[in-house]
């Protein structure tokens, strides 16, 4: 079953890391990154830029309109994305708990539309 986990995390809120920590945090990334891929499990992963550099667009009335930044004011953004395939939802947590980014903002987990 494929799952997409959605990393979220504050941006105003970015732990401050010490040259070491943040050592660590890239190690502890790129050992997720290589674990899930040896698995078999990874098949996308990705960061995105900040909601400074996001656009919402709707259509209202059959005109397209464009708004500069997220569409929510929220407390936590949508930060990245890791796109799965595990057996079941208890081996995408057990995954998702590994993915650094869970330790200070937290990671959704939902199947594709077509796997439900």
């Amino acid at each position: 079953m494929k799952y997409m986990l959605l990393m979220y995390a504050s941006e105003s809120a970015v732990p401050a890391l010490s040259p070491q920590e943040l050592g660590q945090l890239q190690q502890d990334w790129f050992t997720f990154m290589q674990e899930a891929r040896e698995a078999g499990v990874l098949i996308a992963n990705n960061g995105l830029a900040p909601v400074s550099k996001a656009t919402t667009v709707r259509v209202r009335a059959g005109k397209t309109l464009t708004t500069d930044g997220p569409f929510a004011e929220t407390h936590e953004q949508l930060a990245g994305f890791s796109m799965l395939e595990c057996q079941d939802l208890d081996e995408a947590i057990g995954w998702a708990s590994r993915i650094p980014m869970s330790r200070y903002g937290s990671v959704e987990i939902r199947p594709l539309w077509d796997q439900v």
